[in-house]
């Protein structure tokens, strides 16, 4: 069993930057794609950036592109994003998800694995 465990969120003002962090025991063993969702109140649960777990960028979406940069430590299985150039739209509950499935990607559908999510909050 995989079980994410997401920190580093936090309140950041518009043009700053967050690291958020995802330990997860065994995903590397486990999975074969593991990556980042993020949710606004009101809105779909969509992909932000996802990584293959043997290495390799899967996804970015169209809107962080350029500003967030997902990466990997297997040794101390942990996952992140570098938030850089925050903006108020990037306001969301920021979840790590894995999933053992073959057509993963950004289809949140396919993670069997899921974090409970830290808060990120970009005021204006």
């Amino acid at each position: 069993q995989v079980q994410p465990v997401e920190s580093g969120g936090g309140s950041v003002q518009a043009g700053g930057s967050l690291r958020l962090s995802c330990a997860a025991s065994g995903y590397t063993y486990y999975t074969l794609c593991i990556g980042w969702f993020r949710q606004a109140p009101g809105k779909e649960r969509e992909g932000v950036a996802v990584m293959a777990t043997a290495g390799g960028i899967l996804y970015y979406a169209d809107s962080v592109k350029g500003r967030f940069t997902i990466s990997q430590d297997n040794a101390k299985n942990t996952l992140y994003l570098q938030m850089n150039s925050l903006k108020s739209e990037d306001t969301a509950m920021y979840y790590c998800a894995a999933s053992s499935r073959t057509n993963c990607a950004d289809r949140v559908y396919e993670y069997n694995f899921w974090g409970q999510g830290t808060q990120v909050t970009v005021s204006s």
